[in-house]
């Protein structure tokens, strides 16, 4: 599910911005700080061995460092020394930008079936209750899933409810990639669904890839289902602030930095995802030519100059989609600022005809799904606009980078 599913709810929201002040005098009171010990990740043991591994008598470089100096770095190995390293550092390499995303397709297929036997495991273990050891079943149905040989995983992370991020097309020859940025309740197991496809990060990616191919067959282009970064948990504290947008977004912004070669990238984003990007927007690369949202609660901004981008801004919002009832305030550093397609905002409006609601923005048919398309693909002079005046337009040629 992503994010503000249920109108309800809303309630909790209000409730949550009214009691603003005091929450952020608990917190930074430490009233609510609980910390508990916990074993290393599974994701940070496979880099605290590659930080500590060699290669024939090698060291290797830092896992961190920049994806320039990983990218050389992996380029001046043979097949089979890249081969070795995916193996014996699978979820290393699988999340590692600056490596092939090839090697770290590669790379996560290997994390993925580990993590399948221990979760295979784990629903056995008569210490676990019987709710845990059907949480277990659930992961590694999930975790087989995306071990599949036709998937390309580019990034992965068991820890809790777990990250994860899928390429569409050919990401090294892409000209244009178009990341699809989900809201709340965004995790491994929600990453795709059977019913509801299009409310899920593949569903989602899968339909824009679709679209931009059918639009422009000639256009090399790719689509990411990006899940990579700890969403919210529902309707609550963590959805009414940036926190998890501010953690996000030192992730969205290192994965843009990375992508292989030239092409230019178009964010597209729903519901929270809208936060992530807002928040990374000032610094982005001057690749990240467009950013669109879809039922935003804000972009922790009041127009579009704060968000201090480049790039093209677009919003749109369903008449249907009850987020357009959120109060779009900030205070105390709960809610996420001015509403996105409002006049003051200055984004560029628009059209989401037919969208269907709240969740309903990458069905196909669609005018939302067309205009993500359109310019996902740069075919700006296509791009139906809100109003019947064509005002998103301004300013705009096709391919344009204005």
């Amino acid at each position: 599910m992503t994010s503000f599913d249920s109108s309800p709810q809303l309630n909790v929201w209000r409730a949550l911005l009214a009691l603003a002040v005091v929450f952020v005098m608990l917190a930074t009171t430490g009233w609510t700080a609980i910390r508990s010990h916990r074993e290393e990740s599974p994701l940070r043991a496979s880099i605290s061995a590659w930080q500590r591994g060699h290669l024939d008598g090698r060291d290797l470089p830092d896992a961190e460092s920049s994806p320039h100096r990983l990218t050389a770095f992996f380029a001046s190995l043979t097949a089979q020394q890249r081969a070795r390293l995916a193996h014996r550092y699978p979820l290393a390499v699988g999340n590692m930008n600056g490596a092939p995303v090839d090697l770290r397709y590669r790379a996560n297929r290997v994390a993925l079936k580990q993590q399948s036997r221990h979760e295979r495991e784990r629903m056995h273990d008569q210490r676990l209750s019987e709710t845990g050891r059907h949480e277990a079943g659930r992961r590694m149905h999930r975790f087989d899933m995306l071990a599949a040989k036709t998937r390309h995983i580019l990034a992965f992370d068991p820890e809790g409810n777990g990250r994860v991020a899928e390429a569409f097309g050919d990401l090294d020859r892409a000209e244009r990639v178009s990341v699809v940025v989900p809201g709340v309740d965004t995790d491994v197991l929600t990453f795709q669904r059977t019913n509801r496809r299009y409310t899920a990060p593949v569903g989602m990616a899968e339909s824009l890839y679709d679209a931009e191919r059918a639009a422009s067959p000639g256009t090399r282009t790719a689509v990411i289902a990006w899940a990579d970064y700890t969403a919210p948990d529902g309707i609550g504290l963590d959805s009414a602030t940036a926190l998890r947008a501010e953690q996000g977004s030192v992730r969205l912004n290192a994965l843009v930095r990375s992508l292989p070669g030239d092409s230019t990238v178009a964010l597209v984003c729903h519901s929270y995802g809208s936060v992530v990007c807002g928040v990374a927007a000032p610094s982005l690369p001057s690749r990240v030519t467009d950013i669109a949202v879809a039922g935003s609660p804000g972009m922790r901004a009041e127009s579009v100059g704060g968000l201090r981008t480049a790039a093209r801004v677009w919003a749109m919002r369903d008449a249907d989609d009850w987020v357009q009832d959120v109060p779009y305030l900030e205070v105390g550093g709960l809610g996420h600022g001015a509403d996105p397609v409002s006049s003051e905002f200055g984004a560029r409006i628009l059209s989401a005809a037919d969208a269907r609601g709240h969740s309903g923005y990458f069905e196909p048919g669609t005018d939302s799904l067309s205009n993500f398309a359109d310019i996902g693909i740069g075919a700006y002079g296509s791009v139906r606009c809100a109003r019947e005046d064509d005002a998103c337009l301004t300013g705009l040629s096709d391919s344009a980078a204005a």
